[in-house]
């Protein structure tokens, strides 16, 4: 069975349809720290299959989601991951995965304000994985057994901080607090149609500027994980930000200003709804 596992007033919940089951309110009061349900994927599976018999805790409606993995204890992000992105850079397609980290402390949820610092703030919408199941040399055939699900994410870049030294800030200028939206919900892989193949979207204030699909990759899901749990052992939790298409307002000079909404969509997962809020740098 799937699942979507979602945060609410801070614990961990299951959604279905229009409504969210607390994991303690189903008997799991041990899984009710959203960092321990995620290591814990199959238990999530299990419960997700006895929801029809359970009374719901809520309505989404009702709530306000957080973030939907709050303290990862590591947040990459991958830079010049889409071809197209590659191409409208004017840069040369990468070799290896050029790889950054994103603090933690930026990260907030599916409907939170992004504040804007500056007034070279970029988009980038983005397909996050979370790791499930931790590990060191994982190899590419074994990676997706490691992933406990995937959700949306937007990797927005003070352009001003990241291009303020040479070479380039990027994990100063892509960590500033409240610049790492995700959700609405981790979604297990089984549950979407194509897990190498999703359509991911942006659009700002009702125009899409980003729209391509995972296949676009240069290098996939599982190149990902392999290529890093060779450097560093993942654990349960930690994120990876697998890089944005082409569209980015940096190369058409239109950058985000105050009240701007972002929309970001992947298919099969959800979107996040972010409004920009310009505040003193």
């Amino acid at each position: 069975m799937t699942f979507r596992l979602a945060v609410v007033d801070g614990a961990a919940a299951l959604v279905h349809d229009e409504h969210w089951y607390a994991l303690a309110a189903l008997g799991r009061p041990d899984l009710a720290d959203p960092m321990t349900a995620i290591a814990a994927s199959e238990i999530l599976h299990d419960l997700d299959a006895g929801l029809a018999a359970a009374e719901p805790s809520g309505r989404l409606a009702d709530v306000v989601l957080g973030a939907p993995v709050p303290r990862p204890q590591k947040c990459f992000g991958i830079g010049l991951n889409y071809r197209n992105h590659v191409v409208e850079s004017s840069m040369e397609m990468p070799t290896v995965p050029l790889v950054f980290t994103k603090f933690p402390s930026c990260l907030v949820g599916p409907t939170a304000d992004i504040e804007l610092r500056s007034d070279a703030c970029d988009y980038e919408g983005e397909l996050v994985v979370v790791i499930g199941r931790g590990g060191r040399d994982i190899a590419v055939a074994d990676a997706w057994d490691h992933v406990a699900g995937l959700t949306v994410g937007q990797d927005i870049s003070d352009r001003a901080m990241q291009f303020a030294a040479k070479p380039p800030h990027f994990d100063l200028g892509k960590s500033f607090d409240t610049v790492g939206p995700i959700g609405p919900v981790v979604v297990s892989p089984d549950a979407v149609a194509d897990r190498d193949d999703l359509r991911v979207t942006t659009d700002v204030g009702g125009e899409v500027r980003q729209d391509d699909t995972t296949a676009g990759m240069i290098f996939d899901v599982p190149a990902l994980i392999a290529y890093l749990s060779a450097v560093t052992t993942l654990v349960p939790g930690d994120l990876i930000f697998t890089g944005t298409p082409d569209g980015i307002g940096a190369v058409s000079g239109r950058f985000l200003a105050d009240g701007d909404v972002v929309t970001t969509t992947v298919a099969g997962i959800g979107s996040i709804v972010n409004r920009c809020v310009r505040v003193r740098s």
